[in-house]
């Protein structure tokens, strides 16, 4: 089967953060949008059509999250990942985020330490703040050529009483797909030290051929499971954020029975009901046009690393292992952040994400998004290259 990933479609005036907001967010109307993390391609067929059935039934009245919507995230979950959910496990949430706040409101108090490993997902540390949670860092460290965690770092934090630890696996902007030892030994400083583990795993679909397998941390055992809250969504891997519904998995009865019952007192138990249709449609039939999609991922990654090592010599970037938002080092041209915006906004006219608002260590970085056409992708690679050549940072 045959699926078109080439094919622009014009996103601009649908109420589309990505390009509607580009003035009030950038400064600037007329750039190419390579930032927020949704992709440029329509979702899979089967989504497509089972929408339109459910529309074209015209009466939308309250839905119920019912069992087969349940079963189709454990199907998943076992057929992709390897992780034998129950279906009983499974919680709603109406987008990851939101689910990540309601957790920490149920299963911590205010003032409890919360860990989140920057450059990371900025609304990680913005959570625990507004939450009154006590923001604790534990950068990621570089070996080897590539981010890792701090795992003396971590054990310091959870032995000072820490609560718990909000992991991005697979990690958000750094692009590692977290491997099966080094989530173990985070797993085990958790066990060690009591600590409840919340794990985004939003962009576990999205890991490349070479980039390993990712671990769904809770299904490292038992002890593990019992204090992992685990976030998934349909939104990254069949391009649905707008419907604003997820999933939560819960193997622990008490953690699962608090996080539900804040989740009702806070009226957000309520589901939409087209993104339920989607969700059960895109776990149960959508897996060919996600393989399809990784691949065209992964040769997008492959002509960005080709372009920066022969066309735009100074920026760097790690060998992304997985998801479709890369980590662009540009210090070698500019290491002010505010800077290095201006030079990317009004010279190149690309929108990419502020390095700066990832957290420590992300000053001089910003982030791409490859989920897109590949001549748009290099269309705004040559902005770059071009503007670069006007500054003298690059040979003509």
């Amino acid at each position: 089967m045959n699926f078109d990933f080439d094919r622009p479609v014009l996103r601009k005036g649908t109420g589309c953060k990505k390009w509607d907001l580009l003035g009030t967010l950038f400064g600037e109307e007329d750039l190419l949008a390579l930032w927020i993390a949704d992709t440029e391609f329509p979702a899979p067929l089967p989504v497509l059509e089972a929408l339109h059935r459910r529309v074209d039934h015209g009466v939308f009245g309250y839905p119920v999250r019912g069992r087969s919507v349940r079963e189709a995230v454990a199907a998943w979950e076992r057929t992709r990942h390897g992780w034998d959910v129950d279906p009983d496990w499974v919680c709603h949430a109406p987008g990851v985020m939101p689910g990540v706040a309601v957790a920490l409101e149920a299963l911590t108090r205010p003032g409890d330490g919360v860990v989140v490993q920057p450059p990371v997902y900025h609304p990680f540390p913005a959570v625990v703040e507004a939450n009154d949670r006590k923001l604790l860092w534990n950068p990621l460290v570089r070996r080897e050529d590539r981010y890792v965690m701090d795992l003396e770092g971590l054990e310091g934090l959870l032995a000072g009483g820490a609560r718990a630890v909000l992991l991005c696996s697979p990690h958000n902007p750094v692009g590692r797909v977290w491997t099966r030892e080094e989530l173990s030994a985070l797993a085990e400083l958790c066990v060690r030290y009591d600590a409840l583990i919340l794990c985004d795993e939003i962009h576990q679909d999205i890991v490349f051929s070479d980039g390993g397998v990712h671990v769904p941390l809770a299904s490292l055992g038992k002890e593990v499971a019992r204090r992992t809250v685990t976030f998934v969504a349909p939104s990254k891997t069949f391009n649905l954020a707008g419907f604003y519904t997820s999933a939560v998995v819960i193997s622990d009865p008490e953690l699962r029975r608090a996080y539900e019952t804040r989740l009702g007192a806070l009226f957000l138990g309520g589901a939409n009901q087209l993104g339920l249709v989607a969700l059960e449609t895109a776990y149960r039939e959508g897996a060919p046009w996600l393989d399809a999609l990784v691949r065209y991922l992964e040769e997008n990654r492959n002509v960005l690393e080709a372009y920066l090592r022969d066309r735009l010599p100074g920026v760097r970037m790690d060998h992304p292992e997985g998801t479709f938002v890369f980590w662009l080092d540009f210090r070698d041209w500019e290491e002010d952040p505010e800077k290095l915006q201006a030079f990317l906004v009004r010279e190149a006219r690309v929108a990419l994400n502020d390095g700066a608002t990832f957290g420590p260590g992300g000053a001089g970085f910003a982030r791409i998004n490859v989920g897109c056409p590949r001549a748009m992708l290099l269309e705004g690679l040559e902005r770059i290259r071009e503007a670069a050549v006007r500054r003298g940072w690059v040979r003509p």
